[in-house]
């Protein structure tokens, strides 16, 4: 059963808090990324309401047209639908999908930071050291990198 409208919207600027407009990902994307990962998570289900366009882009402090530029992108993947004068809102039967296309795309990018990793002359004990550090952070995605791993590219061998 869908959550309360308010219970959703609240989920999802949560989720949203760490949007990172100076970041070199768009903010469409990064909205689109977000809703993506929500969905696969769990975080959002099918008939959850998400936030309007007014209120993301305000929460966001970003144009409308971006807030809606992710919107309708989502709606041309399948992921969300529009019910004219009551909002936006999660579809149905997508949430298996989503989390295979999240897995796809994050193993890929793993796969290639590591090849990158390998050709830059870093160790397997290395890459798994910054790694296991990564997941002990609690970093949310497009968050700046802690100083704490930026500290590891100065270290020698």
């Amino acid at each position: 059963m869908p959550r309360p409208r308010h219970e959703s919207s609240e989920e999802m600027l949560r989720l949203l808090s760490s949007i990172d407009i100076h970041s070199s990902v768009a903010v469409y994307v990064q909205i689109e990324n977000h809703v993506q990962f929500a969905i696969a998570s769990s975080a959002l289900s099918a008939g959850d309401q998400l936030p309007s366009v007014r209120e993301l882009s305000e929460r966001l402090d970003v144009n409308p047209n971006t807030v809606a530029k992710a919107y309708r992108d989502l709606e041309v993947m399948g992921l969300l639908y529009t019910r004219r004068g009551m909002g936006v809102f999660i579809n149905k039967g997508i949430e298996g999908r989503c989390r295979e296309d999240c897995r796809k795309r994050i193993i890929g990018r793993l796969y290639e930071v590591s090849a990158e990793a390998k050709a830059a002359g870093m160790t397997d004990a290395e890459i798994n050291s910054i790694v296991k550090k990564s997941i002990g952070t609690k970093a949310t995605p497009y968050s700046p990198i802690p100083n704490t791993l930026l500290a590891l590219a100065k270290k020698k061998r």
